[in-house]
């Protein structure tokens, strides 16, 4: 039998995840997690906590001028791309009786961008841009608080046997469960990510394609993506290797075809291990969280999944576990 207290942890659980996808509040909930979990990762070295905070600090400003660095560099990017690879895509169509309502570069942009619906949606991702950057310092600023604090509030000044006290130990373990599952599925999904963005790094050098530093940390971005961020990572790395030439786009779709199969025995090995959940289960999740709060939903979904899993693997407890006297047993029949 589930204590009250325990009752009003599991009810908190779930009203905060209803609120993080219902106000859309998942970015800075995975930055939280994730500053977190670098953090906990740093320390682990020795030092101190506010050495273990300063080369965190380094580190985010490293990671947010690449992010910065990658959206520039793709946004100068893509016009060339396009022009690269429209040739050989009007010639397949041509070839194939297809008939597309745009000629050269010049038609397509009028066609997808010269309407004032295009203008409403640049104001829309714009907005949402500074909101989800506003909401990346937060989260950043509140793990390094509670990494510094070690606490998620200050000691409660009342007497222990209370429901809030009781209460808040039990939202304390939930939270501490939700972490460890967190990082159960970030730090094997990190392992698979270096270990893919590696092996790509090496081909997209070794064939020399255009835009190196922007397609590796496109791989490496979606890498942290279960499943889908190889199909994304994939197809940019393709429609690159097709403005070369349709040969380098098929030796490119072999080699990442290969990479996908030894992605296979990596997750049996790490992720399987760890999190053990079926592949049509994390397919699901993944569609589910991605309908509710978009791409930071489907990084959220395995995470959840395995929380849950590890909330309902507890062993429950007995009375005589709880400090609780059992009832006596009834006398034998006669």
């Amino acid at each position: 039998m589930i204590t009250n207290p325990r009752r009003i942890s599991y009810a908190f659980i779930f009203v905060l995840l209803v609120f993080v996808g219902w106000l859309h509040l998942a970015t800075p909930l995975i930055t939280v997690l994730f500053s977190y979990f670098v953090l906990k990762r740093i320390h682990q070295f020795g030092r101190s906590k506010v050495f273990t905070a300063v080369v965190f600090s380094l580190l985010m400003a490293a990671v947010s001028y690449s992010m910065v660095f990658f959206v520039f560099r793709a946004y100068e990017a893509l016009p060339e791309l396009i022009e690269k690879a429209l040739p050989l895509v009007l010639g397949i169509a041509t070839e194939h009786g297809i008939n597309l309502p745009f000629k050269d570069y010049e038609t397509l942009r009028a066609t997808l961008f010269d309407t004032p619906q295009d203008l409403a949606r640049a104001g829309s991702f714009l907005r949402v841009s500074i909101f989800e950057a506003a909401a990346f310092i937060i989260g950043v600023v509140a793990a390094v608080s509670l990494f510094l604090s070690g606490r998620l509030e200050s000691e409660p000044h009342f007497a222990e046997n209370n429901l809030y006290t009781l209460s808040w130990v039990e939202i304390t373990e939930r939270f501490r469960t939700f972490f460890h599952s967190f990082s159960t599925v970030m730090g094997a999904q990190l392992i698979i990510s270096i270990i893919n963005t590696t092996l790509t790094a090496i081909f997209i050098l070794w064939v020399d394609l255009p835009y190196p530093r922007v397609t590796i940390l496109l791989t490496f971005f979606c890498g942290l993506l279960p499943i889908i961020g190889n199909v994304m990572s994939n197809t940019v790395i393709v429609g690159i290797a097709l403005t070369v030439s349709p040969h380098m786009a098929l030796l490119s779709l072999t080699f990442l075809v290969v990479l996908h199969k030894l992605e296979y025995f990596l997750n049996s090995k790490i992720i399987g291990s760890r999190i053990k959940n079926p592949m049509w289960l994390t397919l699901l999740g993944l569609i589910l969280g991605e309908r509710l709060m978009g791409i930071p939903g489907m990084i959220l979904a395995p995470v959840v999944l395995h929380y849950i899993k590890a909330e309902a693997s507890r062993n429950i407890l007995t009375a005589e576990e709880r400090g609780e006297t059992p009832a006596p047993s009834p006398p034998p029949a006669a």
